[in-house]
Protein backbone atom coordinates (compact mmCIF):
# COMPACT_ATOMS: atom_id res chain seq x y z
CA UNK A 1 0.00 0.00 0.00
CA UNK A 2 2.81 2.32 0.56
CA UNK A 3 4.50 1.59 -2.36
CA UNK A 4 1.52 2.28 -4.19
CA UNK A 5 1.12 5.63 -2.67
CA UNK A 6 4.70 6.81 -3.13
CA UNK A 7 4.41 6.05 -6.94
CA UNK A 8 1.07 7.81 -6.90
CA UNK A 9 2.92 10.87 -5.08
CA UNK A 10 5.54 10.24 -7.30
CA UNK A 11 3.66 10.35 -10.70
CA UNK A 12 2.16 13.11 -9.33
CA UNK A 13 4.63 15.40 -9.08
CA UNK A 14 6.05 14.40 -12.62
CA UNK A 15 2.78 15.51 -13.44
CA UNK A 16 3.26 19.33 -12.06
CA UNK A 17 6.76 19.54 -13.71
CA UNK A 18 5.33 18.43 -16.49
CA UNK A 19 2.60 20.67 -16.57
CA UNK A 20 5.05 23.76 -15.60
CA UNK A 21 7.92 22.73 -18.23
CA UNK A 22 7.87 24.73 -21.10
CA UNK A 23 9.51 24.94 -24.60
CA UNK A 24 11.25 27.81 -26.28
CA UNK A 25 10.93 27.63 -30.19
CA UNK A 26 14.18 29.40 -31.34
CA UNK A 27 15.15 30.37 -34.90
CA UNK A 28 18.55 31.18 -35.71
CA UNK A 29 21.10 30.87 -38.55
CA UNK A 30 24.11 29.36 -36.52
CA UNK A 31 24.82 26.58 -38.63
CA UNK A 32 28.71 26.45 -39.03
CA UNK A 33 30.78 23.79 -36.96
CA UNK A 34 31.39 26.35 -34.01
CA UNK A 35 27.85 28.07 -34.51
CA UNK A 36 26.28 24.91 -33.96
CA UNK A 37 28.62 23.96 -30.94
CA UNK A 38 27.78 27.38 -29.69
CA UNK A 39 23.87 27.39 -29.91
CA UNK A 40 24.41 23.90 -28.33
CA UNK A 41 25.51 25.26 -25.31
CA UNK A 42 21.81 27.41 -25.05
CA UNK A 43 19.90 24.61 -25.93
CA UNK A 44 21.33 21.99 -22.82
CA UNK A 45 20.99 24.78 -20.03
CA UNK A 46 17.77 25.57 -21.29
CA UNK A 47 16.80 21.60 -20.87
CA UNK A 48 18.80 21.65 -17.85
CA UNK A 49 16.29 24.60 -16.38
CA UNK A 50 13.39 21.79 -17.06
CA UNK A 51 12.55 23.26 -20.38
CA UNK A 52 12.26 21.71 -24.04
CA UNK A 53 13.80 23.57 -26.78
CA UNK A 54 12.84 23.22 -30.57
CA UNK A 55 15.44 23.96 -32.96
CA UNK A 56 14.35 26.29 -36.00
CA UNK A 57 17.82 26.57 -37.76
CA UNK A 58 17.71 28.06 -41.29
CA UNK A 59 20.73 28.13 -43.05
CA UNK A 60 22.32 31.43 -44.53
CA UNK A 61 25.14 32.97 -42.83
CA UNK A 62 23.49 36.62 -43.45
CA UNK A 63 20.25 35.68 -41.81
CA UNK A 64 18.17 36.78 -45.14
CA UNK A 65 16.54 33.34 -45.50
CA UNK A 66 15.37 33.24 -41.49
CA UNK A 67 14.21 36.65 -41.32
CA UNK A 68 11.93 35.97 -44.64
CA UNK A 69 10.76 32.68 -42.90
CA UNK A 70 10.02 34.70 -39.72
CA UNK A 71 8.07 37.56 -41.50
CA UNK A 72 6.03 34.65 -42.82
CA UNK A 73 5.18 32.79 -39.43
CA UNK A 74 4.50 35.96 -37.32
CA UNK A 75 2.15 37.75 -39.85
CA UNK A 76 0.37 34.23 -39.31
CA UNK A 77 0.44 34.82 -35.97
CA UNK A 78 2.76 31.63 -35.53
CA UNK A 79 5.88 33.46 -34.17
CA UNK A 80 8.78 31.28 -32.56
CA UNK A 81 8.85 31.79 -28.98
CA UNK A 82 12.52 33.36 -29.56
CA UNK A 83 14.50 34.73 -32.81
CA UNK A 84 18.07 35.89 -33.69
CA UNK A 85 17.32 39.59 -35.06
CA UNK A 86 19.79 42.30 -34.27
CA UNK A 87 20.32 46.16 -34.62
CA UNK A 88 17.42 48.10 -35.52
CA UNK A 89 15.40 45.44 -36.85
CA UNK A 90 14.47 44.76 -32.85
CA UNK A 91 13.09 48.56 -33.33
CA UNK A 92 10.60 48.06 -36.17
CA UNK A 93 9.69 44.42 -34.58
CA UNK A 94 9.07 46.51 -31.36
CA UNK A 95 6.58 49.36 -33.22
CA UNK A 96 4.70 46.11 -34.97
CA UNK A 97 4.12 45.25 -31.48
CA UNK A 98 5.11 41.48 -31.59
CA UNK A 99 7.88 41.47 -29.08
CA UNK A 100 7.73 40.64 -25.45
CA UNK A 101 8.56 42.93 -22.40
CA UNK A 102 11.85 41.20 -20.81
CA UNK A 103 11.74 44.30 -17.78
CA UNK A 104 11.46 41.92 -15.18
CA UNK A 105 14.54 39.49 -16.31
CA UNK A 106 16.42 42.62 -16.87
CA UNK A 107 16.13 44.03 -13.19
CA UNK A 108 16.46 40.70 -11.55
CA UNK A 109 19.66 40.13 -13.46
CA UNK A 110 20.78 43.88 -13.29
CA UNK A 111 21.09 44.33 -16.82
CA UNK A 112 21.54 48.01 -16.67
CA UNK A 113 24.63 47.52 -14.82
CA UNK A 114 26.26 44.49 -16.45
CA UNK A 115 25.95 45.36 -19.68
CA UNK A 116 27.93 48.46 -21.92
CA UNK A 117 25.15 51.42 -22.90
CA UNK A 118 26.09 50.35 -26.39
CA UNK A 119 24.63 47.15 -25.62
CA UNK A 120 21.89 47.61 -23.72
CA UNK A 121 20.25 50.68 -26.08
CA UNK A 122 20.27 48.23 -28.95
CA UNK A 123 18.23 46.07 -26.63
CA UNK A 124 15.64 47.97 -25.50
CA UNK A 125 12.45 49.44 -27.39
CA UNK A 126 10.44 52.24 -26.04
CA UNK A 127 12.99 51.86 -23.05
CA UNK A 128 11.74 48.46 -22.29
CA UNK A 129 14.09 45.09 -22.79
CA UNK A 130 12.45 42.63 -25.46
CA UNK A 131 16.05 40.88 -26.58
CA UNK A 132 19.19 39.31 -24.86
CA UNK A 133 22.11 40.26 -25.82
CA UNK A 134 24.29 37.06 -27.19
CA UNK A 135 27.29 38.27 -28.03
CA UNK A 136 29.53 41.30 -29.01
CA UNK A 137 31.22 40.68 -32.50
CA UNK A 138 34.01 42.80 -33.80
CA UNK A 139 33.85 42.63 -37.82
CA UNK A 140 36.90 44.40 -38.63
CA UNK A 141 39.09 41.41 -38.77
CA UNK A 142 41.62 40.06 -40.64
CA UNK A 143 42.62 36.33 -40.26
CA UNK A 144 46.05 35.01 -41.80
CA UNK A 145 47.53 31.85 -42.18
CA UNK A 146 50.51 32.02 -40.51
CA UNK A 147 52.45 28.80 -42.17
CA UNK A 148 51.95 30.64 -45.59
CA UNK A 149 52.98 34.39 -44.39
CA UNK A 150 56.62 32.58 -42.54
CA UNK A 151 57.43 30.17 -45.55
CA UNK A 152 57.13 32.94 -48.20
CA UNK A 153 58.41 35.68 -45.75
CA UNK A 154 56.23 37.78 -45.83
CA UNK A 155 54.35 40.38 -42.80
CA UNK A 156 50.90 40.76 -42.08
CA UNK A 157 49.69 43.88 -43.67
CA UNK A 158 48.81 46.89 -41.44
CA UNK A 159 47.80 49.32 -44.11
CA UNK A 160 45.59 49.01 -47.35
CA UNK A 161 49.22 49.75 -49.53
CA UNK A 162 50.53 46.47 -47.45
CA UNK A 163 47.75 44.72 -48.54
CA UNK A 164 48.53 44.86 -52.11
CA UNK A 165 51.71 44.33 -51.76
CA UNK A 166 51.46 41.74 -50.27
CA UNK A 167 48.97 39.97 -52.07
CA UNK A 168 50.74 40.46 -55.79
CA UNK A 169 53.77 38.64 -53.54
CA UNK A 170 51.59 36.04 -52.90
CA UNK A 171 49.68 36.07 -56.12
CA UNK A 172 53.29 36.03 -58.11
CA UNK A 173 53.54 32.40 -56.11
CA UNK A 174 50.76 30.88 -57.35
CA UNK A 175 48.89 31.20 -53.54
CA UNK A 176 45.31 32.60 -53.62
CA UNK A 177 46.04 35.79 -51.30
CA UNK A 178 42.36 36.75 -50.57
CA UNK A 179 39.67 33.87 -49.75
CA UNK A 180 36.49 35.18 -50.54
CA UNK A 181 32.92 34.34 -50.87
CA UNK A 182 30.99 36.00 -53.55
CA UNK A 183 27.60 37.03 -51.35
CA UNK A 184 26.16 39.99 -50.76
CA UNK A 185 26.44 40.14 -47.16
CA UNK A 186 30.50 39.06 -47.22
CA UNK A 187 31.18 41.76 -50.22
CA UNK A 188 29.27 44.30 -47.87
CA UNK A 189 31.02 43.36 -45.07
CA UNK A 190 34.52 43.72 -46.80
CA UNK A 191 33.00 46.87 -48.12
CA UNK A 192 32.55 48.31 -44.73
CA UNK A 193 35.87 47.63 -43.54
CA UNK A 194 37.50 49.31 -46.53
CA UNK A 195 35.69 52.38 -45.71
CA UNK A 196 36.83 52.47 -42.63
CA UNK A 197 40.10 51.74 -43.57
CA UNK A 198 40.13 54.91 -45.77
CA UNK A 199 37.91 57.28 -44.12
CA UNK A 200 38.27 56.41 -40.78
CA UNK A 201 35.46 55.43 -38.12
CA UNK A 202 33.94 59.39 -38.35
CA UNK A 203 34.00 59.19 -41.85
CA UNK A 204 32.32 56.04 -41.49
CA UNK A 205 29.39 56.94 -39.26
CA UNK A 206 28.73 60.36 -41.22
CA UNK A 207 27.97 57.45 -44.05
CA UNK A 208 26.26 54.64 -42.89
CA UNK A 209 24.70 56.09 -39.52
CA UNK A 210 23.77 59.59 -40.70
CA UNK A 211 23.69 58.87 -44.30
CA UNK A 212 25.03 61.98 -45.27
CA UNK A 213 25.23 62.71 -48.77
CA UNK A 214 28.09 64.54 -49.39
CA UNK A 215 30.32 62.10 -47.50
CA UNK A 216 28.84 59.54 -49.59
CA UNK A 217 29.20 60.96 -52.61
CA UNK A 218 32.58 62.52 -51.71
CA UNK A 219 36.19 61.51 -53.43
CA UNK A 220 37.23 59.42 -50.65
CA UNK A 221 34.01 57.15 -50.80
CA UNK A 222 35.01 56.80 -54.53
CA UNK A 223 38.31 56.05 -53.23
CA UNK A 224 36.86 53.46 -51.00
CA UNK A 225 35.24 51.96 -54.00
CA UNK A 226 38.47 51.68 -56.14
CA UNK A 227 40.40 49.92 -53.42
CA UNK A 228 37.42 48.00 -52.66
CA UNK A 229 37.67 46.94 -56.66
CA UNK A 230 41.01 45.37 -55.99
CA UNK A 231 40.33 43.02 -53.58
CA UNK A 232 38.75 40.34 -57.07
CA UNK A 233 42.37 40.69 -58.17
CA UNK A 234 43.17 38.29 -55.38
CA UNK A 235 40.40 36.01 -55.17
CA UNK A 236 40.35 32.83 -57.07
CA UNK A 237 37.49 31.98 -59.76
CA UNK A 238 35.46 29.83 -57.13
CA UNK A 239 34.69 32.25 -54.94
CA UNK A 240 30.79 33.35 -56.25
CA UNK A 241 28.27 31.99 -54.16
CA UNK A 242 31.12 30.39 -51.77
CA UNK A 243 29.78 30.54 -48.07
CA UNK A 244 31.94 32.68 -45.52
CA UNK A 245 32.89 29.89 -43.54
CA UNK A 246 34.49 27.82 -46.36
CA UNK A 247 36.36 30.92 -47.22
CA UNK A 248 37.67 30.37 -43.49
CA UNK A 249 37.95 26.96 -44.09
CA UNK A 250 40.75 27.66 -46.87
CA UNK A 251 42.77 29.88 -45.01
CA UNK A 252 43.05 27.13 -42.28
CA UNK A 253 44.59 24.67 -44.57
CA UNK A 254 46.56 27.35 -45.96
CA UNK A 255 44.48 27.00 -49.88
CA UNK A 256 44.63 30.58 -49.28
CA UNK A 257 46.43 33.19 -46.99
CA UNK A 258 43.96 36.13 -45.73
CA UNK A 259 40.43 36.58 -45.03
CA UNK A 260 38.56 39.82 -44.23
CA UNK A 261 35.36 38.42 -41.98
CA UNK A 262 33.78 39.10 -38.45
CA UNK A 263 35.41 37.40 -35.40
CA UNK A 264 32.64 34.26 -36.04
CA UNK A 265 35.82 33.21 -38.18
CA UNK A 266 37.40 32.42 -35.21
CA UNK A 267 34.83 29.72 -34.29
CA UNK A 268 35.99 27.54 -37.05
CA UNK A 269 39.51 27.69 -36.27
CA UNK A 270 39.18 26.66 -32.74
CA UNK A 271 36.86 24.12 -33.74
CA UNK A 272 39.93 22.87 -36.17
CA UNK A 273 41.95 22.83 -33.10
CA UNK A 274 44.15 26.04 -34.22
CA UNK A 275 45.62 28.56 -32.05
CA UNK A 276 46.40 32.60 -32.65
CA UNK A 277 50.11 33.06 -32.90
CA UNK A 278 50.66 29.38 -33.92
CA UNK A 279 48.51 28.46 -36.71
CA UNK A 280 47.10 31.92 -37.69
CA UNK A 281 47.10 35.37 -37.17
CA UNK A 282 43.97 37.67 -36.22
CA UNK A 283 44.66 41.33 -36.80
CA UNK A 284 42.79 44.47 -37.35
CA UNK A 285 41.61 44.93 -41.27
CA UNK A 286 44.94 46.94 -42.49
CA UNK A 287 44.59 50.61 -41.68
CA UNK A 288 41.63 49.79 -39.11
CA UNK A 289 43.61 49.43 -35.95
CA UNK A 290 41.78 51.36 -32.78
CA UNK A 291 38.66 50.79 -34.39
CA UNK A 292 35.85 48.82 -33.87
CA UNK A 293 32.92 47.85 -36.27
CA UNK A 294 30.43 46.04 -33.93
CA UNK A 295 27.71 43.09 -34.87
CA UNK A 296 25.62 42.26 -31.64
CA UNK A 297 24.30 38.66 -31.79
CA UNK A 298 20.26 38.61 -29.91
CA UNK A 299 17.86 37.20 -29.53
CA UNK A 300 14.85 38.67 -29.30
CA UNK A 301 11.84 37.07 -27.51
CA UNK A 302 7.83 37.53 -29.09
CA UNK A 303 4.73 37.38 -26.86
CA UNK A 304 3.45 34.20 -25.80
CA UNK A 305 -0.09 32.57 -25.53
CA UNK A 306 1.14 30.11 -23.70
CA UNK A 307 2.44 31.31 -19.38
CA UNK A 308 4.60 27.81 -19.09
CA UNK A 309 5.95 28.93 -22.86
CA UNK A 310 6.72 32.32 -21.59
CA UNK A 311 7.98 30.68 -17.93
CA UNK A 312 10.55 29.45 -20.36
CA UNK A 313 11.29 32.20 -22.65
CA UNK A 314 11.76 34.23 -19.77
CA UNK A 315 14.50 31.39 -18.35
CA UNK A 316 16.30 31.41 -21.38
CA UNK A 317 16.54 35.09 -21.55
CA UNK A 318 17.95 35.11 -18.28
CA UNK A 319 20.59 31.93 -18.91
CA UNK A 320 21.61 34.10 -22.37
CA UNK A 321 23.26 36.58 -20.18
CA UNK A 322 24.56 34.61 -17.47
CA UNK A 323 28.35 34.39 -17.01
CA UNK A 324 28.45 30.98 -17.36
CA UNK A 325 26.92 30.99 -21.12
CA UNK A 326 28.45 34.58 -21.97
CA UNK A 327 31.61 32.55 -21.38
CA UNK A 328 30.97 28.74 -22.82
CA UNK A 329 29.03 30.17 -25.58
CA UNK A 330 31.58 33.09 -26.66
CA UNK A 331 34.78 30.85 -26.20
CA UNK A 332 32.96 28.94 -29.26
CA UNK A 333 31.72 31.46 -31.42
CA UNK A 334 34.96 33.09 -31.50
CA UNK A 335 33.19 36.87 -29.97
CA UNK A 336 33.65 38.78 -26.79
CA UNK A 337 31.01 38.38 -23.95
CA UNK A 338 28.66 41.25 -23.21
CA UNK A 339 29.12 41.67 -19.47
CA UNK A 340 31.75 44.37 -18.45
CA UNK A 341 32.31 42.84 -15.43
CA UNK A 342 32.66 39.15 -17.47
CA UNK A 343 36.05 37.18 -16.08
CA UNK A 344 38.34 36.87 -19.67
CA UNK A 345 40.81 34.80 -18.24
CA UNK A 346 39.72 31.79 -20.03
CA UNK A 347 40.13 33.77 -23.23
CA UNK A 348 42.70 33.78 -26.19
CA UNK A 349 44.62 36.47 -27.04
CA UNK A 350 42.13 37.36 -29.76
CA UNK A 351 39.48 38.30 -27.62
CA UNK A 352 41.28 39.72 -25.01
CA UNK A 353 42.31 42.21 -27.98
CA UNK A 354 39.18 42.67 -28.61
CA UNK A 355 37.51 43.50 -25.50
CA UNK A 356 40.33 45.94 -24.84
CA UNK A 357 39.45 48.17 -27.98
CA UNK A 358 35.80 47.56 -27.86
CA UNK A 359 36.27 48.79 -23.93
CA UNK A 360 38.57 51.15 -24.40
CA UNK A 361 36.43 52.95 -27.68
CA UNK A 362 33.06 52.61 -25.97
CA UNK A 363 34.94 54.62 -23.23
CA UNK A 364 36.07 57.32 -25.24
CA UNK A 365 33.53 57.43 -28.03
CA UNK A 366 35.86 57.77 -30.87
CA UNK A 367 36.62 55.04 -33.14
CA UNK A 368 33.74 52.33 -32.05
CA UNK A 369 30.85 52.61 -35.23
CA UNK A 370 27.85 50.10 -35.75
CA UNK A 371 28.22 47.22 -38.98
CA UNK A 372 26.21 48.52 -41.62
CA UNK A 373 26.88 45.10 -43.50
CA UNK A 374 25.66 43.29 -40.54
CA UNK A 375 22.50 45.22 -39.87
CA UNK A 376 23.57 47.61 -36.61
CA UNK A 377 23.94 51.11 -38.47
CA UNK A 378 20.51 51.55 -40.05
CA UNK A 379 17.60 49.92 -41.30
CA UNK A 380 17.09 46.60 -43.14
CA UNK A 381 15.68 48.75 -46.35
CA UNK A 382 18.57 51.05 -46.24
CA UNK A 383 21.28 48.52 -45.64
CA UNK A 384 19.88 45.88 -48.26
CA UNK A 385 19.87 48.70 -50.69
CA UNK A 386 23.90 49.22 -49.70
CA UNK A 387 24.55 45.87 -50.35
CA UNK A 388 22.67 45.98 -53.53
CA UNK A 389 25.48 48.89 -54.95
CA UNK A 390 27.87 47.18 -53.53
CA UNK A 391 27.46 43.63 -55.24
CA UNK A 392 26.63 45.12 -58.31
CA UNK A 393 30.15 47.40 -58.36
CA UNK A 394 31.90 43.98 -57.28
CA UNK A 395 30.38 42.20 -60.05
CA UNK A 396 30.58 44.42 -62.97
CA UNK A 397 32.74 47.06 -64.20
CA UNK A 398 31.02 49.92 -62.99
CA UNK A 399 32.96 52.31 -62.19
CA UNK A 400 34.14 54.41 -58.94
CA UNK A 401 32.12 57.66 -59.97
CA UNK A 402 28.92 56.30 -60.88
CA UNK A 403 29.03 53.38 -58.18
CA UNK A 404 29.24 56.78 -55.37
CA UNK A 405 26.08 58.28 -57.28
CA UNK A 406 24.23 55.02 -57.09
CA UNK A 407 24.88 54.47 -53.69
CA UNK A 408 23.82 57.65 -52.51
CA UNK A 409 20.28 57.71 -54.92
CA UNK A 410 19.41 54.48 -53.18
CA UNK A 411 19.90 55.18 -49.70
CA UNK A 412 18.20 58.30 -50.32
CA UNK A 413 15.43 56.18 -51.81
CA UNK A 414 14.91 54.01 -48.92
CA UNK A 415 15.66 56.66 -45.86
Amino acid sequence: MLKKTLLAVALSGSMIAQASAGEVEVMHWWTSGGEAKSIAVLKGMVEDAGHSWKDFAVAGGGGENAMTVLRSRAVSGNAPASAQIKGLEIQEWGDLGFLADLTPVAKAQNWDNVLPSVVSDVMKHEGNYVAAPVNVHRVNWMWANKEVFDKNGLKVPTSMKELWQVSEALKAKGITPIAHGGQPWQDATTFESVVLSVGGAEFFAKAFVEHDMKTLESDTMKTAFTEFKKVKNYIDKGAPGRDWNVATSMVIKGEAAMQFMGDWAKGEFSAANKQPGVDYYCVPFPGTDNTFTFNIDSLAMFKQNNADNEKAQMKMAELVVSPKFQETFNLNKGSIPVRLDQDMSPFDACAIASMDTFKSTAKSGKGLVPSMAHGMSTTSAVGGAISDVVTDFFNSDMSSDEAVKRLSRAIRANL
